[in-house]
């Protein structure tokens, strides 16, 4: 059987690699055989790194929080632990939003915090 060198399905093939590697640099957005490695590792970066955004983003919060803490005296792991003695489950995200958008607040969470801790 022949081999096909311009079929439908082998340009749409084509096309759709080179569409995704629009935008990279020399011959990996034009030539097909370069591109393909390109875009397969691409892709493979993308995939890893949308599961590290996650921890990219508890490790800002967490250094938010810590930051927010020193003022008060507490560390960042004693103002977690003096949360759980309180009761009180606030998720970091919530607390480092707390943190930079109402200090009020988080100071008087910091407080209830630190009252635990020294009951």
């Amino acid at each position: 059987m022949s081999r096909a060198i311009d079929g439908s399905k082998r340009k749409y093939h084509r096309k759709k690699i080179l569409k995704l590697a629009k935008g990279f640099r020399g011959r990996r957005h034009s030539n097909f055989k370069t591109a393909k490695d390109a875009v397969a590792k691409s892709l493979s970066y993308a995939y890893r790194d949308r599961r590290d955004r996650k921890a990219d983003f508890r490790r800002i919060w967490i250094i938010r929080i810590g930051a927010a803490c020193r003022p008060f005296g507490l560390s960042y792991s004693r103002f977690i632990s003096g949360l759980s003695k309180a009761g009180i489950f606030i998720n970091r995200k919530v607390l480092a939003k707390l943190a930079i958008e109402d200090a009020k607040a988080f100071e008087a969470v910091a407080e209830r915090a630190k009252s635990a801790l020294e009951a």
